[in-house]
């Protein structure tokens, strides 16, 4: 009996970790539909977090009440707000610049590949070893990416190149998050960090659609509405929390492994539902791309 609660609390973080992959998966979705009904990375952007920021700051408001005993001093608020800036604000507007030039599948994969970033930035700045394994996974997932790049390239003619320039510099933003916030997610617990963090991204965002959008001409439709409410609640909000109680619960590693759902669930909804273009040659280079990830994160 001394293992059930230790067991619970794995089987709760998986559960987190997989469905908060599957509801991160239906962000793209959202975000295509919304391109169809005229917005851009911009106006999306700015959107989003603005619906986004009441529930956060409630959330908030709420987690430094029943934690009174964890205090948040300058330094502390600081460092959460850089993060926020970093992992939600700066990595969102690359990603959703990206999506306006290429597949939500190749989006997703390029996003995917992630892990060999944070290895990359943990030798740069922990000095921790870059082994062999590492180097074969990321030979192995980059090239996948190449296929699944030339193909699209081939398929669709658009500027796929400075699409996943743009998508791999939101990875490269989410894995400085990533790598920076264990210790503070420990200390602040996962509610109290997401909320400061994405009431961070958000003011960020705010102050993106200030001197970015010219709101007098901008036009939302009814159906552009929904889709941003579904994107807030079900691809933003549920999903962030989900995924840092994971972190939390079993570690980084183990919530990354259960991220392999991800590029598969959000290529089949864009083969359903946007009817993007699926070949032999995408399916290779994804199967490339989930195997090098695979075999970074397992251990023997």
């Amino acid at each position: 009996m001394q293992n059930t609660s230790p067991y619970k609390s794995q089987l709760i973080g998986f559960s987190l970790a997989i469905t908060g992959t599957l509801l991160f998966s239906l962000k793209s979705i959202f975000i295509k539909y919304l391109y169809q009904q005229g917005l851009n990375a911009d106006s999306v952007l700015v959107l989003r977090m603005a619906l986004a920021l009441p529930i956060y700051i409630a959330i908030l408001i709420a987690a430094l009440r029943t934690q009174s005993q964890i205090t948040l001093n300058s330094k502390t608020t600081t460092t959460v707000f850089f993060l926020g800036f970093i992992g939600y604000y700066l990595a969102s507007l690359f990603d959703l610049m990206g999506l306006e030039l290429i597949t939500a599948q190749l989006e997703r994969l390029s996003l995917f590949t992630y892990p060999f970033l944070v290895a990359i930035l943990g030798f740069l700045f922990f000095k921790e070893p870059i082994t062999r394994k590492v180097l074969f996974a990321f030979i192995t997932s980059y090239a996948g990416l190449w296929i699944v790049m030339g193909q699209e390239l081939a398929l669709t003619g658009n500027n796929v190149l400075q699409g996943v320039s743009l998508v791999l510099a939101s990875a490269l933003s989410f894995s400085f998050y990533v790598l920076f916030s264990r210790p503070l997610i420990k200390r602040l617990t996962s509610v109290l960090f997401t909320s400061l963090a994405m009431v961070s991204s958000s003011i960020f965002a705010l102050l993106h659609g200030v001197v970015i959008i010219d709101w007098n001409s901008l036009f939302i439709t009814d159906v552009a509405w929904l889709w941003l409410v579904l994107l807030v609640i079900l691809s933003t909000v549920i999903p962030s929390f989900m995924m840092t109680e994971s972190i939390q619960r079993i570690g980084p590693t183990q919530t990354g492994i259960a991220g392999m759902l991800g590029p598969i669930f959000t290529i089949a909804l864009a083969v359903y539902l946007l009817s993007e273009p699926f070949t032999l040659e995408i399916a290779l280079g994804v199967a490339l791309v989930i195997t090098g990830v695979l075999s970074l994160m397992i251990r023997k």
